[in-house]
């Protein structure tokens, strides 16, 4: 379940890396509900699903800078991985580098920051953070 997710997160991170303006990456849904929360919280400017062809689809996801030209995303600690999955309670939710970043878990209410996980006091399976 968080292969794609690995997969989605490293290409953001490298366009960033590249200074790309945008990336691509395949759709799902699950996916999107990632997209949802990293433009929420201000890591991309924003993000569509395009059609390539017919029943297949993309994501386009616009890349954020800073007014000096400087990626919003500065790096990436990826928790979960195929063969280990990292699952937290939301007593064990810390905040990511001193509130400087966020962490995105799947919870059984869906895809939540570590910030609104903690306010619900529902934990689950910590995917990534990103600062």
């Amino acid at each position: 379940m968080s292969q794609p997710i690995i997969d989605l997160i490293i290409r953001i991170k490298n366009g960033y890396m590249a200074k790309k303006e945008r990336v691509e990456a395949p759709y799902s849904k699950f996916r999107e509900e990632v997209l949802k929360k990293l433009k929420q919280v201000g890591f991309i400017k924003d993000y569509k699903a395009e059609e390539v062809r017919p029943k297949i689809k993309k994501f386009v996801i616009e890349l954020k800078y800073t007014k000096a030209g400087e990626p919003v995303l500065s790096d990436v600690k990826i928790y979960s991985k195929p063969g280990r999955r990292w699952y937290v309670g939301y007593r064990d939710i810390t905040p990511v580098k001193g509130g400087r970043g966020y962490g995105i878990l799947t919870t059984p209410k869906g895809v939540l920051t570590n910030i609104e996980a903690k306010k619900q006091k529902v934990g689950g399976e910590l995917l990534f953070e990103v600062w």
